[in-house]
């Protein structure tokens, strides 16, 4: 594992490069998010994304998320009314993921196998958003949950230790407070919450 320490507040540009050409290597790289420390890999990723699996346990049941910059990208991977749209604007960059109907530019092995939906989130972390920059693309992101944990791995140092031949990138910008995103379908004409964590959406559910 290739370990980068990046500064939590003014990420380093060479370093984010570096983070970043691993991820279009097609590496599977652990990085900090507004919520606390998650796997991430390109779009269209093989061996990262057989990996993330692998390390999971995850079937093809599972929701994954992508990571955007803002909602500018959404378009292309999730559809959304003007309702739904002025909701997501009211509500990003936070710790919240919106469960939308996929489009067809989503590859079919990320979008959730009956539902035909994606997770989409939009980071206030400025490592994960300096990554997005240098990516010009989503990442394609899941919680750093392993199958025989319950809690999510806050410490790098620990992360190195019980991950440390199975990812290729870690980076290391310190010990993150450990919170799980709120997760809210917006499949439906009223928005439900799934998972209450991080975020307050009360107000989407008026």
């Amino acid at each position: 594992m290739q370990t980068l320490y990046i500064h939590p507040d003014n990420p380093q540009p060479r370093l984010i490069k570096q983070a970043a050409d691993m991820l279009r290597d097609d590496k599977l790289l652990i990085y900090p998010t507004d919520t606390s420390y998650a796997f991430g890999c390109r779009l269209g990723a093989k061996d990262a994304l057989e990996k993330l699996k692998m390390i999971r346990e995850l079937d093809d049941k599972h929701q994954f998320t992508l990571l955007c910059r803002d909602l500018s990208e959404i378009a292309t991977y999730a559809t959304v009314d003007n309702v739904q749209f002025k909701q997501l604007k009211a509500h990003t960059p936070a710790p919240i993921t919106f469960i939308l109907n996929a489009t067809k530019d989503v590859p079919k092995k990320l979008a959730h196998a009956k539902k035909k939906t994606i997770g989409i989130r939009v980071p206030s972390n400025p490592i994960a958003q300096a990554l997005l920059e240098a990516m010009d693309e989503p990442i394609l992101t899941s919680s750093l949950i392993l199958p025989d944990r319950d809690d999510i791995l806050d410490d790098p140092f620990d992360i190195e230790e019980l991950l440390d031949n199975q990812v290729d990138g870690l980076i290391n910008a310190g010990i993150k407070t450990t919170k799980l995103t709120t997760i809210v379908d917006m499949t439906n004409s009223q928005p439900e919450v799934i998972r209450q964590g991080a975020a307050d959406v009360s107000d989407l559910l008026l």
